[in-house]
């Protein structure tokens, strides 16, 4: 990506960029040096910055004004981890019930232009997330920053399959940019991009993506999984796709292997919400992840509240350091991850070895202990000549039951659910009642996701926090 394109006439080589491109490459070239930086120097630089933003929530925000001083915190003393870990976590259950006080009463004109988004999570429950011209700002440079980790020819095509508002880009033709968007307009002339609404049947995904024929292909990872799926059981692939992207759910190790094994090209994931933006990007070396230190600060906690130290898992915690309209202080988002040692690439950015899911991905035992359940269905020796099974979603109900969906050609015989219901168990790690509901289809979240386990037990931790 070093073509710059050039705005001004009579010029071709070297590019001279117009004043949004200059900006984003100015930023980009501060993102180039700050990610070598030693963790120390990091986590020193982004107190100084989280000293202004606590200053200004402080200043102008109700309910962080009284948050703070219920705890005799006053902003200008907050420097470092000890002092930070004592303001209390933000939950999404404050951002529905006191959305209002939370807001800015001032935000800087320096910041830009505000926008508003709703996000309805799990719940259906909505919250309002407002972001400024600076906060977008930084969610391009990460964009851009992603593109030149993972070294994506500019030229190339780029095909989206993700939901969109309702029936735009649906099949058969979806969308078509000029593009690949803001984070590249202006500083290099990429191929066009096509976005499909994932809400299409994978019938229609398949025949638009043998169409338009893609170098790179972003989608969820359930999605991406069942189009490797369709191609084997249809004889079909994309031979120029040079890169799989996915985004929004869970990406399971399996997933990479189908991937790789069906099409040949390896799976780069990020790690993002509505909320807060970018949180972490897969390393251009290793499959784990870089926390974007200049976007977010990112605990992971353990149930006490205490960091988690490296191969610990714990409750993810954020931060938006540079939201000055709807400051996010100590957010948790509900999702789980282990953090890494120091990545072997030399990077000093913070190191998430894994991303482990929701909160609601955990399934509860009846002492009240929770547990990871390991159902990746396709990977099982167990079940290697078992009837086809095209989709399927495992539900707990109770603290002692729980369902599994299926979609299937035909209902299982009572054999095979006997041999299904006792891998669950062993999968799950608990006794439970297993009932199986057939069912045509399974749809996604209206977000366009998809899970192959939820919990639907609420209990004490979900009210408090307002699950998301």
């Amino acid at each position: 990506m070093l073509d710059v394109t050039t705005t001004v006439n009579g010029t071709v080589w070297p590019g001279i960029p117009g004043p949004f491109a200059s900006q984003l490459l100015a930023m980009q070239c501060q993102f180039e040096a700050i990610q070598w930086l030693s963790p120390e120097e990091l986590l020193a630089r982004q107190t100084r910055q989280l000293g202004r933003l606590l200053a200004h929530a402080y200043d102008t925000s109700p309910f962080y004004r009284r948050r703070l001083d219920a705890v005799g915190l006053p902003a200008e003393r907050v420097h470092g981890p000890a002092e930070w870990l004592r303001i209390p976590l933000l939950t999404r259950s404050d951002l529905q019930t006191q959305h209002a006080e939370i807001l800015s009463r001032s935000v800087p004109e320096a910041h830009g232009p505000q926008s508003q988004l709703f996000t309805s999570g799990s719940t259906g429950r909505p919250v309002m997330v407002v972001g400024t011209g600076l906060t977008q700002l930084f969610w391009n440079c990460c964009t851009l920053r992603d593109h030149l980790w993972h070294r994506r020819a500019p030229g190339a095509t780029l095909a989206a399959i993700r939901s969109l508002a309702g029936e735009i880009g649906r099949a058969p033709e979806g969308l078509t940019g000029e593009d690949w968007g803001p984070a590249t307009r202006g500083i290099v002339n990429t191929g066009p991009s096509y976005t499909l609404s994932v809400h299409s049947t994978i019938e229609e995904q398949a025949d638009w993506l043998q169409r338009r024929d893609p170098d790179y292909l972003l989608t969820y990872p359930s999605n991406l999984l069942a189009l490797v799926q369709h191609s084997q059981a249809h004889g079909w692939r994309l031979p120029r796709l040079r890169q799989a992207r996915t985004f929004g759910e869970l990406l399971e190790p399996h997933v990479r292997r189908a991937c790789r094994a069906r099409w040949g090209v390896g799976i780069v994931d990020m790690y993002s919400s509505q909320e807060v933006g970018y949180i972490a990007l897969q390393c251009p070396a290793q499959e784990q992840y870089h926390v974007q230190a200049e976007n977010v600060l990112v605990e992971v906690i353990d149930e006490e509240g205490r960091l988690c130290s490296p191969g610990q898992i714990g409750r993810v915690v954020v931060t938006a350091l540079h939201n000055f309209a709807l400051p996010l202080l100590r957010y948790e988002i509900g999702d789980y991850a282990e953090v890494g040692e120091a990545c072997p690439c030399g990077r000093g950015l913070p190191v998430l070895r894994r991303i482990m899911g929701r909160q609601r991905n955990m399934a509860i035992l009846p002492d009240g202990r929770r547990r990871w359940p390991a159902i990746e269905l396709a990977e099982t020796d167990e079940l290697a000549d078992f009837p086809p099974i095209h989709q399927f979603q495992l539900v707990q109900r109770s603290t002692t039951a729980m369902e599994m969906l299926l979609v299937v050609h035909r209902p299982l015989s009572a054999a095979d659910e006997d041999r299904l219901r006792a891998w669950i168990v062993s999968a799950v790690g608990y006794p439970f009642e297993v009932a199986f509901r057939y069912v045509d289809s399974i749809p996604r979240s209206p977000l366009g996701k998809f899970e192959d386990f939820r919990c639907e037990i609420p209990d004490a931790r979900d009210q408090e926090r307002g699950d998301g």
